[in-house]
């Protein structure tokens, strides 16, 4: 498996705060069967170009001393878009040196330009991978279809999947119309994973999605391949029956 978003770079940003904190969960992380692990400390697209993607990569390279058995460990960055037009040039910005670009919204209602500015970073060439979508008030099913209409990648929080309330009606309602592309961990030093999502999926008979989510398509989306299709997946009955009826 390959786990997209987390914040275990240590004392970055309000994820792990110490090397102490972020060494067992990423030995957690291996011993479930993550492969590939991304770190990405939040920043503002409006303070892009002052990033310290040097420091950051240096501090990447001690992480990866201090866990050498672990998951492979790649950099980005969860770019919040809180100023439209921005240059997202810089490199060391995008996931593992990719055109893929995690972005997200501030919590609360979605900015009126949200699917402008999600269409310009894509005609930049780039390839958005908005995360957590089911967080943000005003996001609809029809909203993120759209986006995926014109090349933007969509990530769901794993345990958003498992838990209940408003997130997770969403989250499964994407499961459930095939609108999910990835899942992560958005782990912050803690017990988040994308092992227990996997195998919830497949406890409701979703092995082939489990597979696509976690492993099959974040592999492609790091090698810059483009991601397949996953297949909708309905988890409860209420899920089918609004499926059947559109609703």
């Amino acid at each position: 498996m390959i786990d997209i978003h987390s914040h275990l770079l240590p004392g970055v940003d309000d994820g792990s705060p110490s090397l102490a904190v972020s060494v067992p969960v990423l030995t957690r992380m291996k011993a479930e069967g993550v492969t590939a692990v991304v770190c990405t400390p939040h920043w503002n697209a409006s303070r892009a170009a002052t990033a310290p993607v040097a420091d950051y990569q240096e501090r990447l390279a001690l992480l990866k001393a201090a866990v050498p058995e672990g998951p492979a460990l790649h950099l980005g960055f969860e770019i919040l878009l809180d100023a439209p037009g921005v240059d997202l040039s810089m490199p060391g910005l995008t996931l593992a040196g990719t055109r893929a670009l995690l972005v997200e919204f501030s919590r609360g209602p979605l900015p009126p330009g949200a699917t402008a500015e999600l269409r310009r970073l894509v005609t930049s060439g780039f390839v958005p991978v908005v995360t957590h979508p089911e967080r943000y008030l005003g996001c609809t099913l029809e909203m993120v279809q759209s986006w995926r209409a014109f090349g933007v990648v969509i990530q769901v929080e794993a345990r958003a999947l498992e838990r209940k309330g408003q997130h997770a009606v969403m989250a499964r309602a994407m499961l459930a119309d095939g609108l999910i592309d990835l899942v992560a961990s958005d782990n912050h030093g803690d017990d988040r994973s994308i092992a227990a999502v996997r195998d919830w999926m497949i406890a409701h008979g979703g092995q082939v999605q489990a597979e696509l989510l976690t492993r099959l398509n974040p592999d492609r989306l790091l090698s810059g391949r483009s991601l397949d299709p996953v297949p909708a997946m309905a988890t409860s009955a209420m899920d089918r029956v609004r499926r059947l009826f559109g609703g």
